[in-house]
């Protein structure tokens, strides 16, 4: 029977260490946020690089380590013509989305549905949007939470805190919604961007490591090759193939669907497009998360592949869990990881779903407080709120949202929901909510009502079919093509009823307008995200520290711990490297202050 390395003090300690960072990060963030731009758009000042580390990141969840290596653990190679299909949808955005999106001239992502098709469109999204936003941090939350309180043993505990009784799975919950909540209530975008990179650097050492030890042990010491032969050799022929869903056509068309809209269109995609400084360093961003989107995954597909071989039977190590399967990745973390690095592990789970849940913070707060806040004001004929009263109106609605989000999972817990479930229900919400928003960006002459027209037609579809039970056994399909199909069926309709004339086209005539023309960039020079890259250096230090103390720790014979002295200096060349980006920026962004000096002298 293998001997799993369960969570102990140190790792205690080397997430506790995480959760001060995420929160220190918030602090640091928040002396940034001069004004509303600043807050919600980062100012349009985030360094490409850091805006594209902070965007990839957050495409990620639980469900990438979780559920996503479930899939792997059952249908082989298949699951890396899934995982890595976000590649091309990024490439799609630098190619026609990127720009698109800067050019539109938006403070906020749902500003685009007021100029595209009418405020009235923009309060249907916000009403009807805020309760599944909850929902789904919710869901996030749950889900994170099973693997999080289940890895640090006490999911079956029960405690009183203030006269209540609580799972320990619920007060997992609380803690870490809490977290989540100080951070982005306090720093805005620049503090998701940057936990985001933070959390990006946690991702990528994790990744990296678990490769290289997964493959040494299957080899049994004769080398990482020997263990890629091994792995060929020994796992179902089947699974070396493309099987299951990702060889049936109607899934994988579904599934392209999907990626297109949520890569593209989806608001957190928006907002991050939005902050960077130009055209130009928003197509970079969608160019780096296309070649992470490709290497990332594999990092950790090819493993967890691997762990077919090491966990036949993963059922019998795992006879509580409802779908064993989808703990091959952390089976493997538990096995051949020291301490230290198993911490580094659930650092690395519980970053990828705070840096999603941030992001569905901060632009239901950006859209409430814009979009809705201050036009109720001035419908009211109440004064224009100054820009600290709207950050104070958005934090207030970040933590009400957080709070909703954290008693959603909570509910969820206590009612038995259901991972499945989950999946299911982002497909019946995703497609109705931002197929209209990626024709509206598409083609721009249809009436004002279309955007609601074609979201209500696209839920209408989806909550009917459901009920008939439409094509059994394949929700996902239907829920994705359904909502698709109506919505495209009424956007195309409705393009019949359009009228140049109407006053109420005019805004979207601007856009079209603005949709062709490129932002000026004006000849001023910001120097952003020097500092930025210097503090994400510091950390990235003070992390290789720890790793190298945590070196020194005993472990198992499978998981030495010079494991984690080798994780401490990929961090300090992550460090060096971001350090040595800051001084190159210095040096160039000085470069250009003194020749514009020099063009104005002489003029």
């Amino acid at each position: 029977m293998l001997h799993l390395n369960i969570v102990n003090a140190y790792d205690y300690a080397l997430i506790a260490l995480y959760f001060g960072i995420v929160i220190f990060v918030g602090w640091y963030s928040a002396r940034k946020n001069k004004n509303t731009d600043d807050y919600f758009k980062g100012g349009g000042k985030i360094p490409w690089f850091l805006a594209g580390v902070s965007n990839w990141v957050s495409g990620f969840s639980a469900f990438m380590f979780v559920a996503a290596a479930g899939f792997t653990y059952k249908n082989g190679i298949g699951a890396a013509v899934i995982f890595t299909s976000a590649a091309w949808a990024y490439l799609i955005g630098a190619w026609y989305f990127a720009g698109r999106w800067r050019r539109a001239r938006i403070n906020s992502p749902l500003e685009f549905l007021t100029r595209r098709y009418s405020a009235s469109t923009t309060y249907f999204y916000t009403v009807t949007a805020i309760v599944p936003q909850i929902i789904g941090i919710g869901m996030g939350l749950y889900i994170l939470c099973i693997f999080v309180a289940t890895a640090l043993g006490f999911s079956k505990d029960t405690q009183h805190v203030l006269g209540m009784e609580f799972s320990g799975l619920e007060l997992t919950m609380i803690t870490v919604g809490v977290v989540m909540i100080i951070y982005t209530v306090i720093g805005g975008l620049w503090a998701a961007v940057l936990s985001d990179a933070v959390q990006g650097v946690i991702i990528l050492v994790t990744s990296v490591i678990i490769f290289p030890v997964t493959f040494r042990y299957l080899g049994g010491g004769e080398g990482i090759g020997a263990g890629l032969s091994k792995m060929v050799r020994e796992i179902p022929p089947e699974l070396l193939t493309v099987q299951g869903q990702a060889a049936q056509p109607w899934f994988l068309f579904s599934y392209a669907i999907n990626v297109l809209l949520g890569y593209n269109v989806a608001w957190w995609q928006v907002q991050r497009y939005q902050s960077v400084p130009d055209e130009k360093g928003a197509r970079k961003m969608a160019l780096l998360c296309a070649g992470l989107s490709i290497v990332g995954p594999m990092l950790w597909i090819i493993p967890v592949m691997g762990a077919r071989v090491i966990f036949p039977d993963l059922a019998a190590m795992w006879p509580g869990v409802k779908a064993p399967e989808e703990t091959a990745f952390v089976s493997l973390a538990m096995l051949l990881l020291p301490h230290g690095m198993i911490g580094f592990v659930v650092a690395a789970i519980l970053s990828a779903t705070l840096g999603q849940a941030s992001d569905g913070f901060n632009w239901l707060a950006a859209t409430t407080t814009r979009d809705i806040y201050v036009p109720l004001r001035k419908r009211f004929g109440w004064s224009v709120p100054t820009d600290k009263h709207q950050m104070r109106v958005a934090q207030l609605t970040m933590l009400v949202i957080g709070v909703l989000g954290i008693v959603a999972a909570m509910f969820i817990a206590r009612t038995g929901g259901a991972f499945d479930f989950g999946l299911q229900y982002y497909s019946m919400i995703g497609p109705a909510f931002m197929m209209p928003v990626l024709l509206g960006m598409i083609y721009r002459k249809t009436p004002w009502w279309s955007g609601m027209a074609a979201c209500i037609a696209a839920f209408t579809v989806v909550f009917v079919c459901r009920a008939l039970d439409v094509w059994p056994g394949h929700g996902y399909e239907r829920n994705i093509l359904g909502a698709s199909s109506a919505a495209v069926a009424v956007f195309v309709i409705s393009a019949f009823f359009y009228r140049k004339d109407d006053p109420r086209s005019a805004e979207a005539q601007k856009l079209d307008i603005d949709l062709r023309t490129p932002v000026p960039v004006d000849g001023e020079v910001v120097v952003g995200g020097l500092r930025d890259f210097r503090m994400l250096s510091g950390v990235c230090a003070l992390l290789g520290v720890v790793l190298l103390g945590c070196s020194l720790l005993p472990s198992s014979p499978l998981a030495p711990p010079v494991i984690n002295a080798v994780a401490g200096f990929i961090l300090f060349g992550i460090g060096g490297v971001l350090w040595w980006i800051s001084r190159v920026r210095a040096v160039s962004a000085g470069l250009r202050v003194s020749e514009a000096r020099d063009n104005v002298s002489k003029k």
